[in-house]
């Protein structure tokens, strides 16, 4: 096994380093500020996009640094997913860096779903402006009255109806429902049938937020921050009829369709992750380094540079944890590829929560101040340890699958 980048890989890394370098990084604590002080609280319709991420989403499609997760050569970067993944690392760095590339979950996630399992009309309808960056997008599948760590457990429901389908039910921490942009969601609800077995029971249904019926209740706050202007919402669902043509893939197919979404999906999270853990250990080494103590750099005092190397170790343990990943998922697919999606997924996120921890320790006050990105990394650590399933769930998985391997079926 080889997880050399091909020469094509290294040319994007090279090019994305630079952009964000020159372009996002510079601007991105102005950003963030901006957005903190217009004080729109938990009120998304006030919620409105800075004119400077346009100019630089159109500088960057201008320079071909576009869709790069996809692996469709004339939409996408047409990279492997292996070949995708240091460039997800790199721009992971910044918090603001994957949107500016047409790179952002959960969009991803959704255009990879529609150019797999979409039909030549929702590929045009919707598939299109995704691309091009026009709107934005939101994957509703998480539930609140429900333990959703079991996806079985979901109740709202997809019922065929003629030519319709007509969809009821809550959905919460919906992703980007929050931003003025979004305006097509991928909704996956119950579809039962008792012929089929329990991961047949559910279907994914495209669904326009201006259909009659939608309601976005409230925004959920992250650790106290509504994340605007992307937001997390809790939408309810009342007699939503939608045409039997936004069905995805057929009644039945929401769990196959899933799988084939975050797979994938997941390597991105966590290459992310550990760009996100390298810029914290940049930070800290300097933030270090250019402060003294007692006569001595705080780099050098309490066991700091033991944390250092702890926190080189646990990411280069990490990243070649997530390129086996990538590999294994380029060479036989996401299913057989199981465990190793699910251990990376426990691995990268934990490990952006320690060595974030390390460096707000260092920053001291100033680490959990909205001075540096280290909150905002922080609390990206702590939620992509729920998100796409919790910590436990994968952990379970990966049990599963080392007690199948040995004749054990329980």
């Amino acid at each position: 096994m080889d997880f050399e980048p091909s020469a094509k890989s290294r040319d994007i890394v090279k090019r994305v380093r630079h952009f964000i370098k020159e372009y996002v990084l510079p601007i991105e604590k102005q950003h963030w500020d901006g957005i903190h002080d217009a004080n729109w609280g938990g009120d998304w319709t006030q919620w409105k996009i800075p004119d400077h991420v346009e100019a630089l989403k159109a500088k960057a499609k201008g320079e071909g640094l576009w869709n790069l997760f996809l692996p469709d050569p004339v939409l996408g970067g047409g990279l492997s997913v292996l070949e995708y993944a240091p460039v997800a690392e790199e721009t992971g760095r910044s918090l603001m860096a994957p949107e500016i590339f047409n790179c952002n979950a959960p969009d991803t996630g959704n255009m990879e779903v529609l150019w797999k399992y979409g039909t030549a009309a929702q590929k045009a309808q919707w598939l299109t402006p995704l691309l091009a960056g026009e709107i934005r997008s939101v994957f509703f599948m998480t539930e609140p009255d429900v333990a959703s760590s079991d996806a079985t457990n979901m109740q709202a429901t997809a019922l065929l109806d003629g030519d319709e389908v007509v969809i009821n039910g809550k959905k919460w921490w919906s992703s980007g429902v929050g931003d003025p942009r979004c305006k097509i969601g991928i909704f996956m609800g119950l579809t039962p049938n008792e012929k089929l077995g329990r991961h047949s029971q559910h279907t994914m249904v495209l669904v326009p937020l201006d259909t009659p019926g939608v309601e976005i209740k409230r925004m959920l706050p992250v650790l106290g921050d509504y994340d605007a202007p992307h937001g997390h919402g809790e939408v309810h669902f009342t007699n939503v009829r939608v045409p039997a043509a936004n069905i995805i893939a057929g009644l039945g197919k929401g769990f196959e369709i899933a799988q084939g979404r975050l797979g994938p999906g997941r390597i991105h999270h966590c290459m992310r992750c550990l760009g996100a853990a390298e810029q914290a250990l940049d930070l800290m080494i300097h933030r270090g380094m250019s402060r003294v103590a007692f006569g001595k750099p705080i780099l050098s005092l309490g066991g700091n540079r033991e944390r250092i190397a702890e926190a080189r170790i646990a990411i280069d343990q990490a990243r070649l944890l997530t390129l086996f990943a990538a590999w294994k998922i380029d060479k036989v697919g996401a299913i057989p590829a199981m465990t190793e999606i699910s251990a990376i997924k426990v691995v990268a996120p934990n490990v952006l929560q320690m060595v974030v921890d390390m460096a707000m320790q260092l920053h001291g006050g100033m680490g959990v101040s909205r001075d540096t990105v280290l909150s905002g990394f922080f609390a990206q650590a702590r939620t992509l340890r729920l998100a796409d399933g919790p910590d436990e769930v994968h952990k379970g998985v990966i049990a599963r699958i080392e007690l199948a391997k040995r004749g054990y079926s329980k």
